[in-house]
């Protein structure tokens, strides 16, 4: 299925609702140039709010998004990144399903940036972009849209793929993470002696929502003795504040979803 999660309510799931896990910090990532100073906030000061207002409102919606440590806000990313058009063309391919599957979720459907050829070769480019030059071994894709765009970008950067899946997927032995739904668990398993101790690894998802998938990835490479570089993701649900949940794990993503 390539329906891609709501931003209408903090109920949204991957394909369960999730408990999140204790909130956290995380790492500020820049996306593709450095991201821009902005002055410490002061509410005392109207003049300055008014001019960070009117110079956010010159910023087409969406942005990449990027985390900022300790201070757990997510910034904007700088004037220049902003105008890549790229970004923009990347953001308008992504289509949006009300109500579906049930009433009040607004699902985002890739299979739109799919169709666009140049939109879908710029998702993959400016993820190649980002890390050809990082040392990259391994690319994990979750499942199951992490499998489409984690293999070309491992192709690119001559890393090998690697499919994490959930229960009951991978036909041999197995090593699991379990991590918490609203009512229960789920897992993510990945193939024994698909990766080894020492490795450096990407994660690869569409969509950070609360958290709970890429967070069960990560322990799961850690168990193993990988080093997680960064997760990347094509999109974001900012207000389910799942970057903040993956604590200094650093979360790379280009667009955050309509109306974040």
């Amino acid at each position: 299925m390539m329906l891609l999660r709501s931003t209408a309510s903090a109920n949204l799931l991957r394909s369960n609702s999730l408990t999140p896990p204790p909130a956290s910090t995380t790492r500020t990532v820049a996306a593709t140039s450095p991201t821009l100073a902005v002055a410490p906030f002061k509410p005392s000061t109207p003049k300055y709010l008014a001019a960070l207002r009117n110079y956010r409102s010159t910023l087409p919606p969406p942005r990449c998004s990027v985390s900022e440590s300790d201070s757990v806000q997510v910034q904007k990313m700088a004037a220049e990144d902003a105008q890549d058009p790229r970004l923009a063309r990347i953001a308008s391919s992504i289509r949006v399903i009300p109500d579906f599957p049930k009433p009040g979720i607004m699902f985002q459907d890739i299979t739109t940036l799919l169709l666009d050829t140049q939109a879908f070769k710029d998702t993959i480019d400016l993820f190649v972009e980002r890390y050809k030059d990082k040392e990259i071994s391994v690319v994990v894709g979750i499942e199951a849209r992490g499998f489409i765009f984690g293999p070309p970008i491992a192709l690119a950067i001559g890393a090998k793929f690697v499919p994490m899946r959930k229960p009951n997927k991978l036909p041999g032995k197995v090593i699991s993470e379990e991590y918490s739904l609203e009512y229960g668990t789920d897992s993510m398993e990945m193939h024994v002696g698909a990766v080894e101790a020492g490795e450096r690894a990407l994660i690869i998802d569409d969509l950070i929502a609360t958290g709970g998938t890429l967070g069960a990835a990560i322990r799961l490479l850690e168990r193993v003795g990988v080093k997680v570089v960064e997760c990347a993701c094509v999109i974001a649900l900012p207000e389910l504040k799942g970057q903040e949940k993956l604590g200094d794990n650093p979360v790379f993503v280009l667009v955050n979803a309509p109306g974040a």
